[in-house]
């Protein structure tokens, strides 16, 4: 395929998943912040309280960056399960359009020869050299794109959805094996808290390589659906 062709990259449902994930995320995140300020203690076990040994102490976080920017708990706690509903859902839908559409079989399964070292150390020597797409496959996605997106849709979002769940009065009564899956209401927040900040990690470095993949393209993409394959430097 030749360099500087446009090409149809991302679906109607792919780009109205994402743009709806950009909302929740943030509200959700933000929200999640003046949570944490309110008790900024991190605990393993079922008990934790101010006085207990706590395994960390996140900062407290300034209003600019929190949902609402004033302290108030019982605000954050509306804003937070309202979007974390709306994002679990948006990924239950998107997980079940994406197995009947062959999405997951085709762009995502991750092969044996693609983590072998050689073939990893070679994706990574690429993205060092700003060239994150194969000449020949552009619009597929390499071995990082792939262990990342598997690793935040699989493994860190169920996470989040199933410690936050547990760390409902109402769910834990409904669903008491929760708190035994995870060992405690206090393990529970810890997880929820470590799979934030991976989400988060995995966010900032999501808009890093847009950034130098080229915003205009990459942003144009995810609201036209069309892409333009990037010249070979």
């Amino acid at each position: 395929m030749a360099s500087g062709r446009a090409v149809y990259r991302h679906r109607v449902p792919t780009r109205l998943w994402h743009w709806i994930n950009v909302l929740a995320v943030f509200v959700t995140i933000g929200s999640g912040l003046m949570i944490s300020n309110a008790h900024p203690h991190l605990y393993w076990g079922e008990y934790g309280a101010n006085y207990d040994p706590s395994w960390l102490d996140p900062p407290r976080f300034p209003g600019w960056i929190t949902i609402p920017s004033d302290y108030n708990l019982a605000m954050a706690r509306r804003w937070h399960l309202t979007f974390a509903l709306l994002f679990a859902f948006n990924l239950l839908v998107f997980m079940i359009w994406s197995a009947i559409n062959g999405h997951i079989a085709r762009d995502l399964r991750i092969r044996l020869a693609e983590v072998r070292p050689a073939h990893l150390w070679s994706d990574a020597k690429a993205h060092l050299r700003l060239r994150f797409h194969d000449p020949d496959r552009p619009t597929a996605y390499n071995i990082l794109q792939k262990l990342s997106y598997v690793g935040v849709i699989f493994v860190a979002l169920p996470l989040l959805i199933l410690t936050g769940l547990t760390l409902s009065p109402a769910m834990d009564a409904a669903w008491p094996w929760l708190l035994d899956l995870f060992g405690g209401r206090q393990s529970a927040r810890s997880i929820h808290f470590i799979a934030c900040w991976l989400v988060m990690a995995f966010i900032v470095v999501h808009v890093l390589l847009v950034v130098l993949a080229g915003p205009v393209n990459e942003i144009r993409s995810m609201i036209t659906g069309r892409w333009r394959v990037p010249h070979e430097r």
